[in-house]
């Protein structure tokens, strides 16, 4: 069910700092017309950490509103608290999201047993079925393919947006874990050869500016064409590389704002891109033959 290009949505805001649900809305529907595979609101790229409660429950909402069931849509509802979670997983729950995609709890550094005694509370907290998001770079906290293999025992427990940038995760995930478990890449840049080492997908930044492009990426090497695969790489490569200089979600908006999709606005602490990005961020779209 979860597979493909899936798009960590960007939240659009209005030129006051607000939610812009219309833009949102029309994203959702721009991303289902060009062949992404689903969608994941209200992670890091959605800005999750400068949204209040109550909007971050309301983009979860209208998304799940708006892709009405054409694609799936994976809700963000990670926290460092568990009691928190679980309040996010059975929100998602309730308003019809497909799954939750939970972030391994940063700041307070839970050990391998921690880790397995929040997400079995989550998992226990609900049905809906429950991605893990591994990403020691942010969290401080890297989950180890034993302790993955653990909680993939546990029936809502279904796969792992992986960002640790280790391809032999992939292979050692699939020992612990089954060749069922659903592993998507959690970086744009290695996509390809997470692929091949057995993911099935990527939850992916450069996919709110490059939809159509990551989904056919994505399905030539689900159709084991990794030649033709290759031949996207190669033209979304420097897009990978131009949206990360600064902050991954800055540089995506920024990019979106040049196609006339959103507002380029984010909320502090981030800010705007300096021009040296911009230039690097426009080259690159005219690389991939968006501009």
């Amino acid at each position: 069910m979860f597979k493909g290009s899936l798009p960590a949505l960007v939240t659009p805001f209005t030129p006051d700092g607000e939610l812009d649900l219309d833009t949102l809305k029309k994203l959702v529907d721009w991303h289902v017309d060009q062949g992404s595979h689903g969608l994941v609101p209200v992670g890091t790229t959605g800005e999750s950490p400068t949204l209040t409660h109550d909007e971050h429950r309301l983009v979860i909402e209208e998304v799940v509103r708006a892709a009405d069931g054409r694609i799936p849509v994976i809700a963000g509802a990670g926290s460092n608290s568990t009691r928190e979670g679980i309040g996010l997983v059975r929100h998602a729950a309730e308003v019809g999201a497909d799954a939750a995609l939970v972030v391994t709890p940063y700041y307070n550094k839970p050990t391998q047993a921690g880790l397995i005694a929040h997400y079995t509370a989550l998992a226990e907290a609900s049905d809906l079925p429950i991605i893990i998001y591994n990403i020691p770079g942010r969290s401080v906290v890297d989950m180890t393919p034993e302790t993955m293999g653990e909680l993939a025992k546990l029936p809502t427990i279904v796969g792992v947006k992986d960002a640790t940038g280790k391809l032999e995760r992939v292979s050692q995930q699939r020992i612990t874990c089954g060749p069922d478990f659903v592993q998507l890449s959690g970086e744009d840049g290695t996509a390809l050869g997470f692929n091949a080492h057995g993911g099935v997908g990527c939850i992916s930044v450069t996919a709110n500016v490059a939809p159509k492009l990551c989904a056919e990426f994505q399905n030539a090497t689900l159709a084991g064409d990794y030649a033709k695969a290759l031949e996207y790489q190669d033209r979304l490569m420097p897009l990978h590389i131009a949206i990360f200089v600064e902050p991954g979600l800055v540089g995506a908006k920024y990019a979106m704002s040049r196609l006339g999709l959103c507002d380029e606005r984010v909320r502090l602490p981030l800010v705007a891109l300096t021009e040296p990005t911009r230039r690097l961020i426009d080259a690159a779209l005219a690389h991939a033959g968006l501009i």
